[in-house]
Formats: structure tokens, sequence, C-alpha cells
């Protein structure tokens, strides 16, 4: 079946969200046109505002509408504490933890140099900028625990090594509540490469 040319460049455009095929994007359209349209409505007026609106922080590159994103605006925010993370939505993440008080850098991606993304795609330039004023006393490495995140995460500890700051990496490996027997090989590896003291644990 072939569809109108608007219909088809809706099925078209819903394609670009992660996890959508063609069926589901197919389904998507469908939906909006037969059942709410008026929903549609307001789904394109959100991503008009939100492509005008929003841009990048001045200082951790995260998502905001100002200058400066809503935490690095925070005077109560530990600024000589610096968590690096790959995405906004690891920004979230670690906020919903309620547990970290620092501030962030967002790097939105990671090094890949198969795709041609190299320190400076990433924002590496200004973060070591950043870094280097004094202020900062320890960066936490939250990259995540991918091939390309790793390689991250070791392109930083040498960019920032005879600095004095303290570098930390996040600790990867079996999740709380979680049975050694489903845990897979690689999760082991990490958990006990990156064992501490029973002391340090209390």
């Amino acid at each position: 079946m072939k569809f109108s040319p608007a219909l088809e460049s809706l099925i078209e455009a819903l394609r670009c969200l992660p996890g959508v095929g063609p069926r589901s994007a197919q389904r998507m359209s469908l939906h909006l046109l037969e059942r709410d349209r008026e929903g549609a409505e307001t789904l394109a007026q959100s991503l008009t505002e939100a492509v005008e609106k929003i841009g990048h922080c001045s200082r951790c590159r995260n998502f905001a509408e100002e200058t400066l994103c809503e935490i690095c605006a925070d005077p109560r925010r530990d600024r000589s504490t610096v968590c690096v993370v790959e995405s906004p939505a690891d920004v979230l993440a670690l906020e919903q933890s309620a547990s970290y008080r620092g501030v962030y850098f967002v790097l939105m991606g990671h090094l890949s140099p198969i795709d041609g993304i190299g320190p400076d795609d990433i924002g590496l330039d200004v973060f070591q900028r950043q870094v280097t004023d004094g202020e900062v006393k320890e960066v936490i490495l939250a990259t995540n625990p991918t091939v390309e995140g790793e390689a991250t995460a070791y392109f930083l500890t040498d960019m920032l090594a005879g600095t004095g700051i303290s570098l930390t990496r996040i600790a990867h490996g079996v999740p709380l509540g979680g049975e050694l027997e489903y845990v897979d090989g690689s999760t082991l590896a990490h958990a006990l490469s990156g064992r501490v003291p029973v002391d340090a644990q209390r």
C-alpha cells in the first residue's frame, strides 16, 4: 500500500527516534491521524518550541534554556568535584540517585575514531581548560562501560595526568540484589578487577 506523500514523510520522520522501525513509525502516524489529531498538533508545537529554546549550558554542555543549566547555576553544588558523563540522560540518572552534589561535564558522546569522533568533537578541549583553573579537585569518570566509554575514560586519564587533580572511576559490577549465576562474564570481570577491601565498604 502506498501512502500519500505527507503521510510517508511523517512515517519517515518518526523513524529518527531510537528503537522505532518502519512498522512502529507507521502505527504511530496512523494513530495520531486517526484518533489524536489534537495530540499531534501539541506534539508538533512542543518539538518546535524545544528545538528553538533548548541549547547547551556554557559550562557543562548539558541541555539548558539559559546560559547556565539549573545545576551549574545552583550555588549549593560542589564545584570542586566534576562528574564526566556521556549524555544528558546520564545526568538525569545520577540526579535521581540523590547521592551526588557536585557538578557535571556532558560529553554528548564518546571517542570513536572509526566514526571520526575525536577529542574536540566531544568537548575535551573545553573540559581541559575548565578543570585546570585550580578550582577542581576531583574528576569522576562516569562514562559507560563500553569499549568506547572505556577508551574515553583512558584518554581523560592521560589528559589530566600530572595536573594534581584526583581521578576516580565509577564502580561497575554486580547489581544490588543480583545473583552471580545470572551476571554476564564481562560484568563479573569488572567486579573482580574493581574489588575493594571489606573495611573500605563500611
